[in-house]
């Protein structure tokens, strides 16, 4: 093949070439240069969520979920009670971390087809008053759901909560304004939506809720106050920075800006999605949720029901011809998911959909509009 297999994933993705070249060198960990690479990155992630006036963002090395958990255990108190809207794989990932913390958790859990309930949290916060933080995967990529963010977060400042945002595979795509949803932490990471590559995560926290937290989290590494303070002192990375992803995911902003911003990265990704529904139902593969649930970052599908498919056959064959899919994350239904975001536009999109296509006819299975 003349290009790399196109990743239709939710992280990590397909990549430009000037993000691939901007690993090409090496930097000191401690040196200036690197230190202005970190510190100019930090302030144009703020500049995304239009946080420069109320919030800080705190780099931390590993994946995403090294950040959710972080950011859990730092910004929720040891007495702390967090509340976990569930309605999907990562959503209970979130609850068993904040459990295994030793925090106390409550898991109201929704079904995996459908967003979260704003009422049904509004319900709950009325009638337990001990619950001090709310959690919320804004999309839920087990399923591609997209969750109400902004009706959430209402309902949390309207109670006096807290509310930790993992944003994992939304932030840069899906809009997100700290000047009118509030939220006391977001979570992101280098390889999703701004299309860096894998190997760190990072956690807006609001200044007043970060100035208070000292002396929460039980874990040296992953203690985001302290991280916060050391840079803002030294202006380095308490420990061994991942480098060459940092100066990936400086480059991957930099064309993320020219591109437009979120606005234009959420056009593409939704023509993206667009292109991939259509062409899939005319190859008789049916999305798993209702349009109106569907963010336009992964897609569900479920999977043939023919007696010659099999996931890890379909994967195989579809990987020969440059694409790689992802299993199904549902414990309902058999299910394959396919990304939309990454480097990639509707042309790519379209050679997806006609490799899937070649790929059912190849394994027997009939190929009809849905």
């Amino acid at each position: 093949m003349d290009r790399d297999r196109i990743l239709l994933t939710p992280g990590p993705l397909t990549t430009t070439l000037r993000t691939k070249l901007a690993m090409l060198h090496d930097w000191g960990s401690w040196d200036a240069d690197f230190n202005a690479v970190t510190a100019g990155v930090r302030s144009r992630l703020l500049d995304i969520v239009h946080g420069q006036d109320t919030h800080v963002v705190v780099p931390l090395q590993g994946s995403g979920t090294f950040s959710v958990e972080a950011a859990v255990a730092t910004v929720v108190p040891k007495d702390g009670h967090v509340l976990v809207l569930d309605n999907g794989a990562y959503c209970k990932r979130a609850g068993k971390l904040t459990q295994m913390m030793g925090r106390r958790v409550t898991i109201v859990a929704f079904a995996e087809d459908a967003p979260v309930s704003p009422a049904v949290l509004d319900e709950h916060l009325r009638s337990d008053a001990s619950i001090t933080h709310v959690v919320l995967i804004h999309c839920e990529t087990g399923a591609g759901v997209e969750n109400p963010l902004a009706e959430v977060a209402a309902v949390c400042e309207r109670h006096g909560k807290g509310l930790i945002v993992d944003a994992m595979s939304s932030f840069a795509a899906l809009p997100i304004d700290a000047r009118t949803v509030r939220f006391d932490a977001l979570i992101a990471a280098s390889g999703k939506c701004l299309e860096g590559v894998p190997g760190m995560g990072f956690v807006f926290v609001r200044k007043a809720v970060l100035d208070g937290c000292a002396g929460h989290s039980q874990s040296l590494a992953m203690d985001l106050h302290d991280q916060h303070q050391y840079m803002e002192k030294t202006g380095q990375w308490r420990f061994t920075p991942p480098t060459h992803v940092v100066v990936a995911l400086a480059e991957a902003i930099t064309q993320f800006v020219e591109e437009g911003g979120q606005p234009a990265r959420l056009a593409r990704y939704a023509a993206n999605c667009a292109t991939l529904v259509a062409g899939m139902r005319q190859l008789g593969l049916r999305p798993f949720l209702k349009p109106e649930h569907q963010a336009p970052i992964i897609v569900t599908f479920h999977a043939p029901e023919h007696p010659a498919y099999d996931f890890q056959r379909f994967y195989q064959a579809a990987k020969r011809r440059g694409f790689m899919l992802y299993p199904g994350k549902l414990t309902t239904v058999d299910t394959f998911r396919v990304g939309c975001i990454g480097a990639i536009g509707s042309l790519e999109m379209q050679q997806a959909v006609n490799a899937v296509g070649e790929t059912l006819r190849e394994m027997g299975i009939p190929t009809a509009p849905a």
